[in-house]
């Protein structure tokens, strides 16, 4: 058998019904299925950017107003006291109520303001404060120490 051969025979190809007009109403145009409203975007369906159940954006609103944007305001101007009790790992249920709000993080040999925008179940995203403007940070979280949320 030649492997570089093109095996692909159109007349082997199987037409499904049109299963998608219950899910897109319209059917779309040639046959593609199109999504109801004017578009995607401003307007369109919920789910899609600008359109989410939360007004601003992002849960709460927070401190940016969107969900993947730096805040729009400086971190508190303090800087909170470590736990005194250690954990060997952050799980990422502890951590999930920090989400959009101002958290101070202290990893093995750092600590700063940090405001995250996503949590997966190894590491954790967002905006670190540098003094004088959020820059774009992820990190493990094994790596973290402890955190305090604000």
């Amino acid at each position: 058998m030649n492997y570089y051969e093109d095996t692909y025979d159109p007349s082997e190809r199987q037409l499904l019904p049109n299963i998608f007009n219950p899910l897109f109403p319209g059917g779309g145009s040639g046959g593609q299925p199109s999504f109801p409203g004017p578009g995607p975007f401003p307007g369109g369906p919920p789910g899609f950017p600008g359109s989410g159940p939360f007004p601003g954006g992002g849960p709460g609103g927070g401190a940016g107003g969107s969900q993947n944007a730096a805040p729009t305001s400086p971190p508190p101007s303090f800087i909170p006291q470590q736990n005194q009790f250690q954990t060997k790992a952050i799980d990422p249920g502890a951590i999930r109520g920090c989400l959009f709000r101002f958290t101070y993080i202290w990893l093995r040999r750092d600590s700063f303001w940090f405001y995250p925008t996503f949590i997966g179940r190894n590491s954790i995203s967002g905006f670190r404060w540098t003094g004088f403007r959020w820059v774009l940070f992820g990190t493990d979280l094994n790596r973290i120490e402890s955190f305090q949320c604000f």
